[in-house]
């Protein structure tokens, strides 16, 4: 077997595409239990009815984690009380317009962006973690207790 006889029993098969429904039926999916769960949430308060998970860390441990207060918080951003949002969850709060800012950017852009080595954008996971991780200590310390749900 000569070399190109070989390269060409060698080469992988070609990449089946996908059509673009699966895409569209995920994001429908999305967007229907999205919606699912704010009527639920908009319909039952959290702190007023005991389906609604609880904070193992809390249970736990006695501390707040980055995520306590979260379900509260939405509870009170689809009665449009941004004010009770934000005492229960400050973090959530802010991380709801900034992640809306980056899908709008992130789609706008998605057709003039080249396409990227797999290195752009591996520190922000890490910097949301740093994040996170900063807010669930600042809020169990005495001097930040208005951070606390």
């Amino acid at each position: 077997m000569n070399r190109l006889e070989h390269a060409r029993t060698s080469a992988l098969p070609p990449r089946l595409e996908s059509p673009g429904g699966g895409r569209a039926a995920f994001a429908l999916a999305a967007v229907v239990g999205a919606v699912a769960a704010g009527a639920w949430l908009y319909a039952f308060h959290p702190a007023e009815h005991r389906w609604h998970p609880i904070c193992l860390f809390h249970a736990v441990t006695g501390l707040h984690c980055p995520g306590c207060g979260g379900t509260r918080a939405m509870h009170h951003l689809l009665h449009g009380d941004l004010a009770a949002a934000f005492r229960c969850n400050a973090l959530l709060v802010l991380a709801i317009p900034a992640t809306a800012m980056a899908l709008v950017w992130r789609t706008a852009t998605a057709s003039r962006r080249p396409r990227c080595n797999g290195r752009v954008g591996l520190w922000l996971p890490w910097a949301l973690l740093a994040v996170a991780t900063v807010f669930g200590v600042l809020r169990n310390l005495p001097a930040f207790a208005w951070l606390s749900p």
